[in-house]
């Protein structure tokens, strides 16, 4: 049986994906856990690379905030900051089919023991509902009227979950919880200001893999987003966001059947960008 890695985030770091598919495995698959592109040196070519190694069944990739932000500037309702880097994808004469490939990517992925996000999971989510919420931003995605989500997706607000929660609002909180969060309340209220590490939240607020009564504790999470974490290994969470734009590692780490088997995990990295701007 081949081997699954999940990826930490790349952010157009094309170089870095091209060696770090070079050193695993020839007949392994992998999982890149979200922001493929943005902030590197060339998101065109890491996009390209990333699309071709899922239509040739070897990957798939879970969607993160930055490649939702290139989603939003190919629509019309989010212009380019100042490091975007994903000009090149809106210059080239394949934009419409990598637009259409990131569109159709989701959200989410689990085989029922381990789950993969991008940035997070919600405390009052179970692994089942985490899927199902996924599933509603992946159809809204997908569907005729993307543009129209993607209009209503930015917001700080609703920052906690309720299951009455309708329409955009509903949405706009499954994408923050998802592609997003770092740090909540114990009971699920969102804070996305802070970007350091375990220890340097907000007042009141704790990562959200420590919220007390979080419904996927015996779940065993991969995700990514959290450069400032490094590589973090937990017994129910896996953290691989190693900083690769910032003249960090992007890193691979073999998928567990279970928390039981974690401890053991092969984990293959390479060299980052050099960022003129690295931290």
């Amino acid at each position: 049986m081949s081997k699954i890695y999940a990826v930490g985030d790349i952010q157009g770091c094309a170089p870095s994906l091209k060696a770090l598919v070079k050193k695993l495995p020839k007949k392994s698959n992998m999982i890149f856990l979200g922001d493929l592109v943005n902030r590197g040196p060339n998101s065109l070519a890491a996009l390209r690379q990333l699309k071709s190694l899922q239509e040739s069944g070897r990957a798939e990739c879970i969607l993160g905030n930055h490649d939702l932000h290139l989603l939003a500037i190919d629509a019309g309702v989010r212009k380019t900051k100042g490091l975007d880097t994903v000009d090149p994808i809106l210059k080239a004469p394949d934009r419409k089919e990598l637009i259409d490939w990131v569109r159709n990517r989701p959200m989410a992925l689990s085989n029922g023991k381990v789950l993969t996000v991008h940035a997070g999971v919600l405390p009052q989510w179970d692994l089942q509902q985490t899927l199902e919420c996924a599933q509603e931003v992946e159809r809204a995605l997908r569907g005729k009227s993307y543009k129209q989500f993607l209009a209503n997706m930015y917001g700080n607000t609703p920052n906690k979950w309720s299951n009455s929660l309708k329409g955009y609002e509903r949405l706009r909180v499954i994408t923050n919880a998802l592609t997003r969060m770092r740090f909540c309340t114990p009971s699920g209220q969102m804070e996305f200001e802070s970007k350091e590490g375990l220890g340097n939240g907000p007042k009141g607020y704790i990562p959200w893999f420590k919220a007390p009564k979080r419904k996927t504790a015996n779940t065993l999470i991969y995700f990514g987003h959290w450069s400032t974490l490094g590589l973090l290994r937990r017994n129910n969470v896996i953290g691989l966001d190693t900083g690769c734009v910032w003249g960090g590692k992007l890193t691979a780490l073999e998928i567990a059947n279970s928390n039981k088997d974690s401890k053991s995990l092969e984990i293959i990295q390479v060299d980052g960008y050099d960022h003129p701007l690295k931290m």
